[in-house]
C-alpha cells in the first residue's frame, strides 16, 4: 500500500494540535495495516463526496481519503 498526501492534507495537518496530529499517527498506523479495522470506523462517503471513503482519527476529525486505479494507492485529501 503507498499512502500519498495530497497538498491540501499535508496543509490542514499543519495548522492541528499537536495532540490530535498523534491520534493522526496512530490512526493512520492501524489504516496502513488494516485500512478496514473496526477502530477506525471506515465507510463510504455519499452525496457529492460519493467518490470518498473516511476514517475516524477521534469523535471531531476523521481522514478523508479515496483508492487510486490499482486499490495500491491511496491518497489523503
Amino acid at each position: 500500500m503507498k499512502i500519498i498526501y495530497s497538498p491540501r492534507f499535508e496543509r490542514a495537518y499543519k495548522k492541528l494540535s499537536d495532540d490530535v496530529k498523534d491520534d493522526a499517527e496512530l490512526a493512520e498506523g492501524i489504516f496502513r495495516k488494516n485500512p478496514l479495522d473496526a477502530r477506525l470506523r471506515t465507510h463510504k462517503l455519499s452525496g457529492r463526496l460519493s467518490d470518498y471513503w473516511s476514517f475516524s482519527v477521534d469523535f471531531e476529525y476523521r481522514i478523508i481519503f479515496y483508492y487510486g486505479k490499482s486499490k495500491e494507492d491511496i491518497f489523503l485529501t
